[in-house]
């Protein structure tokens, strides 16, 4: 197979909200954009305006359908309930800072959140989605979060989904993965752009 027919997937992290400032964990707390993060979802779709894709799917949570819909791709997204973003469970609308002051020695990736997913439960969605990406041909765009897309792309790659901890992701962040040589060769092709964004 030509290299340049090999599919990619375009994975977009919604734009900032409340709590992607104040540094809170945000789960299933459906919290909209800001005005800022309304700006940076419309400059992702200007960088992505002109490109292809054969199908596009957003997480149901309002801050990233609302991405996708201010990039200029509701009409054409189908909504996936798996990409829905982690749930922190009792951790979620706290930090990392808080977190730490009730278990000094929790990491997100290796101990999950009480009444939440682990890491595990969150690869097994984020494998699911993989498993019908790869079952069809052609670019896609998918709109969810960070943890969640971090995950992904550990799993893509054939990482232990714990490696998604090494992945930092800004909002509103463009990343792409694919393959090199074949389908049984995933590669990272682009990881964390926001040139798109001019704040």
């Amino acid at each position: 197979m030509n290299l340049g027919q090999l599919p990619m997937v375009y994975l977009a992290r919604h734009g900032e909200t409340a709590w992607t400032i104040s540094g809170q964990f945000t789960g299933l707390t459906d919290l909209p954009l800001t005005e800022r993060g309304e700006r940076n979802a419309r400059r992702l779709g200007e960088r992505l305006k002109g490109l292809k894709f054969a199908r596009v799917f957003t997480s149901p949570l309002q801050r990233a359908f609302r991405t996708c819909e201010l990039a200029g791709f509701k009409t054409v997204a189908a909504v996936d309930a798996d990409l829905v973003e982690w749930n922190y469970g009792a951790y979620d609308g706290k930090t990392t800072d808080e977190v730490h002051h009730l278990r000094p020695d929790w990491e997100l990736f290796r101990d999950g959140c009480p009444g939440g997913e682990s890491v595990a439960d969150v690869a097994v969605r984020a494998n699911r989605v993989i498993d019908r990406l790869r079952a069809g041909d052609g670019n896609v765009l998918i709109f969810s979060s960070s943890h969640f897309l971090r995950v992904f792309s550990a799993c893509w790659l054939g990482l232990d989904p714990t490696a998604g901890r090494h992945f930092v992701l800004d909002a509103a962040a463009l990343s792409i993965v694919g393959y090199q040589h074949g389908r049984d060769d995933p590669v990272m092709r682009l990881w964390n752009d926001c040139g798109h964004d001019g704040d």
